[in-house]
């Protein structure tokens, strides 16, 4: 075993055959591990997005990124990051997460990636401070959203951090036009893969039904004291049953989900996509 700028190298059955000490350099390619937050969170999500009117304007999309694996259709155990990093999506364009370098030419189909709680070995990565990384480990929180969200004269503010990991994994996307599994490494090429952050899952009435909607009047209403601050405490108060039908269904299919606290958080598990709109399956890491 080896490591390659940060990443666990380990050595698959082909390379064992031919020595881990072989020149790697000659007909391989790379695979370029970067993420974005997109639109709704480097700028907003308008009104025009949610069904009753609301607007919301993060100031802070914060999301602890690592563990990307990428592994062939064999049984050998593929090649792994090690560690994680630390981004403020809000922070405008791509932002970089990690290399693999001097590959094998082939498609690489099996992809996962994990956003999990900060840890010891959790570097500061692009848009984040020190300070972002010492309160993340602390409270150990794997995502952390603050923001302001507006609806005429109404307005609303948020700070919630989530602390469940999440393995994204079997991941596929659209390249060069077709839909496809893991990635792709060409003789001399660079796959270049985008962990694409969607801010605007955190607002869906819905746990499950490809027809969920935005909405922000039920977590409004959490409010209770008034003080114009939402809370997690405030959301977890709220129990689904209460909600108004009018602000929307809040389905879950979990009976575990009960108040909007729960649901908020089991909404964060679904932030991360693959190269923009790709889908990965969302499970517990192994």
């Amino acid at each position: 075993m080896k490591t390659l700028f940060g990443i666990t190298h380990l050595c698959l059955a082909a390379a064992l055959l031919a020595g881990c000490g072989a020149d790697e350099t000659a007909g391989t390619g790379d695979v370029v591990f970067t993420t974005w937050g997109e639109g709704y969170i480097e700028e907003e999500i308008p009104a025009s997005a949610f069904e009753d009117g609301w607007a919301i304007k993060f100031s802070k999309f914060l999301v602890v990124l690592g563990g990307m694996r990428i592994a062939d259709d064999s049984n050998a155990p593929g090649l792994e990051v090690t560690t994680t990093k630390l981004v403020d999506h809000v922070a405008p364009g791509v932002k970089p997460l990690a290399t693999f370098a001097n590959l094998e030419p082939k498609p690489w189909t099996k992809v996962s990636f994990e956003i999990r709680p900060a840890a010891g070995d959790t570097e500061l990565g692009d848009g984040a401070t020190a300070a972002d990384l010492d309160a993340m480990k602390q409270g150990k929180y794997a995502i952390w959203a603050e923001g302001e969200a507006t609806q005429g004269a109404m307005k609303k503010t948020f700070r919630w951090g989530f602390g469940v990991p999440t393995m994204y994994a079997e991941c596929k996307g659209e390249k060069d036009g077709r839909e496809t599994h893991g990635v792709l490494v060409t003789n001399g090429g660079t796959d270049n893969v985008e962990i694409t952050i969607h801010g605007d899952h955190l607002f869906y009435d819905d746990l499950q039904s490809p027809n969920a909607k935005l909405r922000f009047n039920a977590l409004a209403s959490a409010d209770t004291d008034n003080d114009g601050e939402i809370t997690l405490a405030e959301l977890t108060a709220k129990k689904l049953v209460d909600i108004d039908p009018a602000d929307g269904a809040y389905g879950t299919g979990a009976v575990d989900v009960n108040d909007l606290g729960a649901f908020v958080t089991d909404l964060s598990r679904t932030v991360g996509h693959f190269r923009g709109e790709g889908e990965c399956i969302a499970t517990d890491p192994k």
